[in-house]
């Protein structure tokens, strides 16, 4: 950005990043069937990506939260080995990123997914060195909320006192979140989001795809 004001992005990793479908339901499955829920159909499998994993099996399953962390240990078994590279990149995402990190913008990752599978991801995508902050989950489960995310998110780069900061995610727990936090969220439907849910949830602008969530952010800090 070439504004007096310089900004910060915080962006989710699945569904927004990155499409990770593919290894989370594959892994979240491979849980099931050992739990006593075989042959789930894939928009079961859906309702998962995007909220900690944990709270998703005790609403869907009505697992107590015992059992919910024991089938996020079980998923994890086929994630850490497969799951946590079955995932792509949407065409024109990583040339996006790169556009806006040379032309100042700051980005942070700001993702329920503990930070130990995410930076594996950005990794493997080459992507690591684009982000100032990684932002996740613990692998205890803990800070999966997504309004805690942004707050520790915002800790970390001193809350940008006299600097614009947006939240881009592909659920309503990104817009929630971002909107808890006093930040305006960016909604992509090019993620796992039902229609209408992002609007819901409060989202100030929305991308239907990777261009358009490109002029968003560049006219955003162009102002």
């Amino acid at each position: 950005c070439r504004a007096p004001m310089s900004a910060w992005i915080l962006f989710d990793l699945d569904g927004t990043l990155t499409d990770s479908g593919e290894g989370v339901m594959k892994s979240v499955r491979y849980a099931l069937d050992r739990m006593g829920f075989p042959d789930e159909p894939e928009s079961a499998l859906r309702r998962f990506i995007g909220p900690p994993l944990h709270k998703s099996f005790m609403d869907f399953y009505g697992f107590s939260e015992e059992k919910a962390f024991e089938a996020v240990e079980t998923m994890r078994v086929r994630y850490r080995e497969k799951g946590v590279y079955e995932n792509h990149m949407l065409p024109g995402m990583k040339a996006m990123l790169q556009k806006l990190y040379e032309r100042g913008v700051r980005l942070c990752v700001a993702t329920s997914k503990p930070v130990f599978f995410t930076e594996k991801i950005l990794h493997q995508h080459g992507l690591e060195g684009l982000f100032t902050h990684v932002v996740g989950a613990n692998m205890d489960g803990t800070m999966t909320d997504k309004t805690e995310v942004i707050t520790e998110a915002l800790r970390r780069i001193g809350g940008a006192q006299g600097e614009r900061v947006f939240m881009v995610g592909d659920r309503k727990f990104d817009m929630i979140g971002a909107k808890n936090c006093g930040v305006p969220g960016i909604g992509v439907y090019f993620g796992y989001a039902e229609p209408g849910e992002l609007e819901a949830a409060g989202a100030q602008y929305i991308a239907r795809d990777v261009p358009a969530l490109e002029r968003i952010l560049l006219g955003l800090c162009e102002k």
